[in-house]
């Protein structure tokens, strides 16, 4: 899991960052709401965890602006900011937790692995078994690795598995953005996994259910 931690307090933000990593997740650090925008802009993540008193667009109004421009990663707001107003106005926005400062860094990692990583809501697709949340790929019950930019493809495709998705969402997954080198990474996905993907025509595309 990929998480971005947005905390202007460098000792804290430091702190949790290694406090996280040594649970094997992999966390960019932001210090305000300028920094958040160019690292969202480079890189996808799994899981914000913003501050809220920060400079430069406090986490409320980075989460707004994250959401309108459709990002729907989950958030999980840290801050000492504990009326009941400011707590309404972070799940209001769309955040999926509410952490009261101070916290202890364990009450964290609880509170993701509740949320993030529960065994049911693996996908099965014929012989292949996906968890979202750890995104391990098994076949036959051995794990399958995948290259990056194939990883992020077919997470997309099978979390929406049946639906359509934008061309323009996938596109956004490649390295070097062309139509060519997404219709490759396709067909490689295709022949690994024995995947059944359509495209519709000026749309996007789908894996199929089956």
């Amino acid at each position: 899991m990929k998480i971005l931690l947005m905390e202007d307090d460098t000792i804290l933000c430091e702190s949790l960052q290694e406090y996280l990593q040594l649970e094997g997740f992999e966390v960019d650090i932001a210090q305000n709401g300028e920094e958040v925008y160019d690292l969202t802009f480079k890189n996808r993540y799994d899981l914000y965890i913003f501050d809220i008193n920060v400079p430069k667009d406090n986490g409320f109004e980075v989460l707004k602006h994250l959401k309108a421009a459709n990002d729907n990663t989950p958030t999980i707001y840290i801050s000492a900011l504990t009326d009941i107003n400011s707590i309404t106005q972070g799940f209001t926005l769309g955040a999926e937790d509410y952490i009261k400062k101070p916290f202890d860094p364990e009450e964290l990692i609880i509170r993701i692995k509740n949320k993030y990583f529960k065994s049911d809501e693996r996908i099965h697709y014929g012989d292949l078994c996906y968890n979202p949340y750890t995104k391990e790929l098994q076949k036959d019950g051995e794990t399958i690795g995948l290259g990056e930019v194939q990883q992020a493809l077919f997470h997309e495709l099978i979390t929406n598995m049946g639906k359509i998705v934008n061309t323009y969402s996938l596109l956004d997954l490649l390295e070097h953005p062309n139509p060519n080198a997404l219709r490759v990474n396709l067909a490689k996905l295709k022949a690994k996994l024995n995947l059944k993907i359509s495209n519709s025509r000026g749309q996007g595309y789908m894996l199929e259910k089956i």
